[in-house]
């Protein structure tokens, strides 16, 4: 079964929170937590991301690309750690 990445920010902690949805289901798994610190261009794209969900004219099609550039920031991160 296909997971989905989704990433959220802790503001107080300054952390990203990583978690997986399993597709076709309403399941959230946690995976782990980042600190800014540990990786502050993942944490600047999911702000990014978040800053795109709240704009008055949202658009999906940048939305998507945003959350594809979180992907492939947290797979790279996960490779070299």
């Amino acid at each position: 079964m296909l997971k989905n990445l989704l990433f959220a920010i802790d503001v107080n902690t300054e952390e990203v929170i990583i978690s997986e949805s399993p597709k076709g289901t309403n399941e959230i798994i946690f995976i782990e937590r980042l600190t800014r610190q540990k990786n502050e261009v993942l944490y600047d794209a999911v702000i990014a991301l978040t800053t795109i969900t709240r704009s008055s004219t949202f658009d999906l099609s940048i939305f998507k690309a945003m959350d594809k550039v979180c992907h492939m920031i947290y797979h790279q991160h996960k490779e070299i750690s």
